[in-house]
């Protein structure tokens, strides 16, 4: 006796018995339209109130690209610059003194740290400043002696302000980098025959750079804009010259508005060139670099051309 068994696929099951496709619905989120709405109307009415305020909008473009302004701007980012190095450099220093351990170094680097993160800027740049009630003159020995007032001249108030308080926030920065990096491979390095010096350059910073710059790239555009509290001292920079602008033209508030427009310029620039470096130290480390702002823009145009051609 033979049975007969019939066999039936996917393809024999009658059309009306197939499951229906799942109708994915998404879930509604409507609390982000309620702050989109409340964002666009806030924008909007603090772009209301500055159109009904007595501005003259004409005075932004006509001193733009003014000789004092652009004076200016050259101070400022010398300043920038400066400042920058002294506080590297100086931060370089106190770390390795703060990680020895010689208990002396050690402390005198703790005390400078704690003393310089501890007091306002605006008040070491102050106290330089008036040292001349103090001290009548500067005497170096054989090497430099003249009188305080004609020493400390208000482009050195700023440099020895703005720089020897950034040491003290670049020495923690340093020593964090340092300390990222395991010891294991600096005994390692040491065991195949490199010297100390060799060890921290070819090994360890490579490593710390990855931990160093970011932070430190927040530090030069915080830096930039803390220049113009030097005009507090007298020293002029983009701020004090649009000050002055103000005040003889009697565009107070449109100067300021200028000077903010250059001070944004400027910081999108450091941003841009920051991005750069953390992508290029980000090597070996990262399975893939992120992706540059070109590259994004390209990616999303090719996107927007795929689905058009998709849609049609």
């Amino acid at each position: 006796m033979t049975t007969d068994i019939s066999k039936k696929g996917p393809e024999d099951t009658p059309p009306s018995s197939r499951p229906e496709a799942i109708k994915a619905i998404p879930v509604r989120h409507y609390g982000r339209y309620v702050a989109a709405i409340v964002a666009i109307a806030a924008l909007a009415a603090i772009v209301y109130a500055f159109s009904q305020g007595d501005i003259n909008w004409n005075a932004i473009p006509d001193n733009f690209f003014d000789e004092r302004i652009l004076r200016g701007v050259r101070e400022t980012l010398i300043l920038t610059f400066l400042s920058m190095l002294i506080g590297v450099v100086g931060g370089v220093i106190l770390s390795v003194m703060r990680m020895s351990k010689n208990p002396v170094t050690s402390s005198i680097a703790w005390f400078y740290i704690w003393f310089f993160r501890g007091t306002p800027v605006l008040v070491q740049l102050f106290v330089w400043f008036n040292l001349g009630f103090v001290f009548d003159y500067v005497n170096l020995g054989p090497v430099y002696k003249d009188e305080w007032s004609d020493f400390m001249t208000p482009f050195l108030t700023a440099l020895l302000g703005l720089g020897l308080n950034e040491a003290a926030y670049m020495a923690e920065i340093c020593r964090a980098g340092l300390l990222s990096v395991d010891e294991g491979q600096t005994e390692a390095s040491h065991a195949l025959g490199m010297s100390h010096g060799k060890t921290l350059r070819r090994v360890v910073l490579p490593q710390a750079m990855r931990v160093v710059v970011p932070p430190t790239g927040n530090e030069v555009i915080n830096m930039l804009k803390t220049t113009s509290l030097v005009a507090a001292v007298q020293y002029y920079e983009l701020l004090k010259y649009a000050q002055d602008i103000g005040t003889s033209s009697g565009a107070t508030v449109e100067t300021l508005l200028l000077a903010a427009c250059w001070y944004l310029i400027m910081t999108s620039i450091l941003s841009v060139g920051q991005f750069y470096l953390e992508r290029y130290y980000a090597r070996g480390s990262s399975r893939s670099l992120p992706a540059t702002p070109f590259q994004k823009i390209k990616a999303n145009m090719l996107s927007l051309g795929n689905r058009s051609g998709v849609g049609h």
